[in-house]
């Protein structure tokens, strides 16, 4: 399902498995609590990065779950519940009390691919793997947090059009000349190698995470206010 390991002050979350890591209710339980024990243990300078083992990072939500309900009228009820269940994860990340660095060494699809934006830096596999919000495709609506996420962390207004309403389904060099993600390495090794290496810069940092969490939600005051993410001041500076 997945695991925590910290090695110094970086927290590593793995999606484990070589399946599809499909966002269930149980897989999103997971995440959320591993992430509450990040939270509980973060410190001046803490890190996450988060990545996934074989062919996907995560291609969004259960819809085999769903469809397993045994009734059409019940796998609609199913495909909300895990909107419903993943928003206050995208909350927990953009709320974090530390920098976020999503490796993604495979396939990000739909929620997969908004599990992966939630993070601060996003860094991708160039020889494989795509991003793809495949809503249009499959025939649903975007959730209003789906929107908010996308709006706040794709700037163009003609690659967000792409996003989604072309469903194109986008490679790593793409991505980078779109703003989507941050740099493409050629390898797993390598997308993990230049996380770790941002995420050591960023320890010596040694930044107060609730200052960096509300910077961060500072940033993207739409996207807050959906996920219902309120301010605070936070002053932990010994200089004033």
């Amino acid at each position: 399902m997945c695991t925590l390991e910290k090695r110094g002050d970086i927290f590593f979350l793995t999606l484990t498995g070589d399946d599809e890591h499909r966002l269930n209710p149980t897989l999103i339980a997971s995440i959320r609590s591993y992430l509450r024990e990040v939270r509980e243990q973060s410190t001046r300078g803490s890190v996450l990065v988060t990545t996934a083992r074989g062919k996907f990072f995560s291609n969004g939500f259960d819809l085999a779950w769903a469809q397993s309900a045994g009734s059409i009228s019940e796998a609609p009820v199913r495909l909300h519940h895990m909107v419903s269940l993943f928003k206050p994860l995208v909350a927990d990340l953009i709320s974090l009390p530390m920098p976020t660095i999503a490796a993604v060494t495979g396939h990000a699809a739909a929620a997969g691919m908004l599990l992966a934006m939630s993070h601060d830096y996003f860094f991708m596999r160039k020889d494989r793997g795509v991003l793809y919000m495949s809503e249009l495709d499959i025939g649903m609506t975007l959730p209003d947090y789906f929107t908010a996420l996308l709006r706040s962390k794709i700037g163009s207004a003609a690659a967000r059009r792409d996003v989604t309403l072309k469903a194109a389904k986008l490679r790593a060099a793409e991505a980078v000349a779109m703003g989507i993600v941050d740099s493409a390495h050629d390898s797993v090794e390598a997308v993990v190698e230049a996380a770790v290496r941002l995420g050591q810069e960023l320890v010596k940092r040694n930044w107060d995470g609730e200052v960096y969490a509300e910077i961060r939600k500072s940033m993207y005051p739409d996207l807050c206010g959906v996920l219902g993410l309120t301010d605070k001041v936070v002053i932990a500076s010994s200089r004033l």
